[in-house]
């Protein structure tokens, strides 16, 4: 029996997990501050007992370094971003150890953004026919969803909003997800600090891909006079944007096993003795 495979993107997880809880999670003297891996178990485990049980959980982090590539094409790319809250960033260590307790396995791949990890490793599932499950808020991760079996799982969400599939995308901006890139590059990315063309919303972008059109496919007239001096910005947008599915990634990093169930936050961190 095939097993799906669920792929979590874990900087943004433990994003959420640092700053999306209502109170700090302490230790027992109060003196060392358990947000973010208590938070991260915590959403983890939610996740797989109400979406994944049966599912392979793998994670994918951020290289330090992972960005790098897309800076060189240009130097405002993700420029906008403050330094990561430093709580946040020595959480890291500690998820990774717990990650390894609970047998889960992850990946932080040199000089790969995650995103690309996880497209990559889409790719291989799906070309043995895994249903596969991308758990972030990261709407890049749209690209994705041009493959009927591909989900997006937003947890923050309420439950019969959580995901979203290929079938969602053109009521909701008028594109198929596999314009999304040429779509983003209309438009911007404030996250990624994509400024977009100039004049160009929502709407505007939608007209302009009409039909399934790429950038490539708008003729020359549909455009304003200003946007043709921008257009080859535009066009290196969208190669930025792109997700890379043939990141080089070590060999057989899927189990193609199911995840053993989580264990609450509470009896991790003990184990770990970071009470």
């Amino acid at each position: 029996m095939t097993v799906p495979l669920l792929l979590v993107d874990g900087h943004n997880l433990l994003h959420r997990a640092w700053f999306g809880f209502a109170a700090r999670i302490w230790n027992h003297d109060k003196s060392i501050d358990r947000t973010g891996v208590f938070g991260f178990a915590a959403l983890l485990r939610k996740a797989q007992e109400q979406h994944a049980s049966r599912s392979e959980v793998f994670v994918v982090f951020d290289a330090e370094d992972g960005s790098q590539a897309r800076a060189e094409l240009d130097g405002q790319y993700k420029a906008q971003r403050a330094a990561p809250d430093l709580g946040m960033i020595e959480s890291l260590p500690l998820v990774k150890a717990a990650l390894d307790h609970c047998g889960v396995r992850w990946i932080e791949q040199d000089g790969c953004e995650a995103d690309d990890v996880i497209a990559t490793l889409t790719a291989q599932a799906r070309a043995g026919e895994r249903p596969v499950e991308v758990m972030s808020t990261d709407k890049d991760y749209i690209q994705l969803l041009a493959d009927t079996g591909v989900r997006l799982l937003n947890t923050g969400l309420a439950l019969e909003r959580r995901y979203t599939t290929g079938a969602h995308i053109a009521p909701r901006y008028g594109v198929q997800a596999e314009q999304w890139a040429d779509y983003r590059a209309l438009t911007g990315d404030p996250a990624d600090n994509i400024a977009g063309l100039r004049g160009v919303g929502p709407k505007t972008a939608a007209r302009l891909l009409a039909g399934g059109r790429r950038l490539e496919h708008i003729p020359a007239d549909e455009l304003r006079p200003a946007w043709h001096e921008q257009w080859p910005q535009v066009q290196q947008w969208r190669e930025m944007i792109k997700l890379d599915t043939k990141a080089d990634l070590p060999e057989d990093l899927l189990a193609g096993l199911p995840t053993p169930s989580l264990p609450r936050a509470p009896a991790l961190l003990e184990a770990l003795r970071l009470w």
